[in-house]
C-alpha cells in the first residue's frame, strides 16, 4: 500500500519537474508578454485615433493581460534567480 502512494508521488514530481521552467526561460516569456503588450497599445492608439472605442478598449485589455503575465514571469524569474536565504547569510558574513 505504501509502495503505490510512494510511486504516485514520484511520478507527480517528476511530471513536476518536467514543467519546471529555468529563469532564463521565465526572462524570455516575460519579454514576450511584455512585447505583444506593446503591439495591443499601439493597436489601441490606432484604434482610439480612428475613433473606434470598442476596439481600442479590446486592445486596451489585452495589453493590460500581457503586462500582467508579463510581470509575473519576471517575478518568478527573480524569486528563481536569488534565494532570500542566500541574500541573508551574505548580509550576515558581511556585518
Amino acid at each position: 500500500m505504501e509502495n503505490q502512494a510512494t510511486e504516485k508521488f514520484s511520478e507527480l514530481v517528476e511530471e513536476y519537474e518536467e514543467e519546471f521552467e529555468t529563469p532564463a526561460e521565465l526572462h524570455r516569456m516575460a519579454a514576450y508578454h511584455l512585447m505583444q503588450a506593446s503591439k495591443q497599445h499601439e493597436l489601441a492608439a490606432e484604434a482610439f485615433e480612428n475613433d473606434d472605442q470598442v476596439t481600442c478598449d479590446l486592445h486596451a485589455i489585452r495589453a493590460y493581460k500581457h503586462e500582467l503575465n508579463g510581470r509575473q514571469y519576471s517575478e518568478m524569474a527573480m524569486m528563481d534567480a536569488d534565494d532570500i536565504d542566500d541574500i541573508e547569510d551574505l548580509e550576515a558574513t558581511q556585518t
